[in-house]
């Protein structure tokens, strides 16, 4: 196989009896597993670490000192994600039943079929495969960096090798994407694997900020600069020295910013407002958009000399609805975190519900479906959260938020602009054409989402 994600199932066999024991390995060697024995309960628990990689257990019931209940408890302590099946003998169904409460996936008789056990082998393992994934996704995560991009589609992969490569030098980074894409973890990623990652990761959204505000925010202030300034402020360029600056919605930064901004990038050097003296700074700058910057130039609302003092190395963030692949990937990995954020352990998501998700077109892409999961979470009567359990519009995909009704086009061969007007529609065909949820599911302010339905003409609608 050729990638983490296409890797052979690993599977942990254990019986006492070695006849049994071999018979089981035999069988499911013979249809392409990873197989590792063990002759009782005591000698694994001895190699318990080897468990942390394991998919899924086989393990007889009855064995000396150590039984298959015992040893699912030790097992679950390395590894919480491993499917387990209980073989045992016709006269201790009653223990299997118990091992089933305790947390073991199913159990099959003795005498064993052999079809029977790889049928019901590949059946947990289906279960099983997208927290399995996300737990190796997560040890990957690990090793790279503290903080996950979860995916294993194309794209993804394509991003975190073109993330890998830019992140060790000093360059400036241009992120473009939607909204709800997670530019600001590409950002948070690029700074983590750079060699300034033990310094300053400082983010500023532009879009949040007055022109006077942001200014003061950007470079800082002298005490008395202006009415309020009753001390001295260090500015966020001044506080990245030798760290990171990210500069989320770069798109709604004001033409006399940009070119105080332009100036810092030529001379590396800034001055507090009301000050008098000039400070040289070793900042890296990261910038993202999910505006058509340079639609935005040709209408003279961005400064083109900025404009590609920027762009030195362009990501494109791909919608979540490019890659819907990683749907279960992310649904299972959210499902965890606030799971464990809420204290609702257990919780699942059925199959048909997983389906749905993976139909339902996200024009609020991977923050919209964060969002969402956590809703579920807390609002959740049952362990297993169904269709019905979903938003109406994901329950019945319609044409107008169905994948296989946008354009067939590659999201690097459209226009920013014609991204952007979509995911508007989408969200506002959602949220009835209420603008203050609109404004709130595509993760701008209110303020930005009425100046970008004037911009587009959409007003009226």
């Amino acid at each position: 196989m050729t990638s983490e994600s296409q890797r052979t199932d690993r599977i942990a066999v254990i019986d006492d009896e070695s006849e049994s024991l071999a018979s089981i390995c035999r069988a499911l060697k013979k249809v392409g597993y990873d197989i590792s024995s063990f002759e009782d309960g005591v000698a694994a628990v001895q190699s318990l670490e080897s468990f942390r990689d394991i998919d899924l257990v086989v393990t007889d019931l009855k064995m000396p000192r150590v039984d298959g209940i015992e040893l699912l408890k030790k097992v679950r302590q390395v590894n919480s994600e491993a499917g387990f099946l209980i073989v045992t003998g016709h006269g201790t169904v009653e223990t299997a039943v118990e091992a089933l409460k305790a947390g073991a996936d199913d159990y099959i008789l003795k005498p064993l079929d052999l079809f029977e056990l790889r049928n019901r082998v590949r059946q947990i393992l289906q279960k099983r495969r997208p927290n399995n994934e996300l737990r190796l996704l997560r040890q990957q995560t690990a090793i790279a960096s503290a903080i996950p991009i979860i995916g294993k589609s194309a794209a993804i992969q394509r991003l975190l090798e073109q993330i890998a490569t830019v992140a060790p030098t000093r360059s400036t980074v241009l992120l473009l994407g939607e909204s709800g894409t997670g530019k600001d973890l590409a950002a948070q990623t690029i700074h983590a694997h750079s060699p300034r990652s033990h310094e300053s990761f400082l983010p500023l959204n532009c879009a949040a900020l007055s022109p006077s505000l942001l200014e003061s925010e950007l470079f800082g202030h002298e005490k008395g600069a202006f009415t309020g300034a009753t001390e001295r402020r260090l500015g966020k360029l001044e506080l990245a020295d030798r760290g990171t600056l990210f500069l989320d919605e770069i798109g709604e930064m004001p033409l006399e910013m940009q070119v105080k901004l332009l100036r810092f990038l030529e001379t590396r050097e800034v001055m507090r407002v009301g000050g008098s003296s000039r400070l040289t700074l070793d900042v890296r700058l990261i910038a993202a958009t999910n505006r058509d910057l340079m639609r935005a130039v040709e209408q003279q609302k961005f400064r083109v000399d900025l404009y590609y003092r920027l762009k030195v190395v362009t990501l494109v963030m791909p919608p979540l609805r490019r890659r819907a692949e990683d749907i279960p990937l992310l649904a299972a990995y959210f499902l965890a975190q606030f799971s464990e954020e809420h204290s609702r352990p257990g919780l699942q998501i059925s199959q048909e519900a997983m389906q749905a998700l993976g139909d339902y077109s996200w024009p609020g892409n991977v923050r919209e479906l964060k969002n969402l999961i956590e809703n579920l979470v807390i609002f959740s009567k049952q362990p297993v959260l169904q269709v019905a359990d979903l938003p109406p519009e994901i329950q019945v995909p319609n044409p107008s938020n169905s994948r296989d009704s946008l354009p067939p086009v590659r999201f690097e061969e459209l226009k920013m602009s014609a991204i952007e007007k979509q995911a508007i529609l989408q969200a506002l065909e959602k949220t009835g054409g209420n603008r203050a949820k609109t404004a709130q599911l595509l993760g701008i302010g209110l303020r930005t989402l009425q100046t970008k339905l004037k911009e587009y003409g959409m007003t009226e609608r």
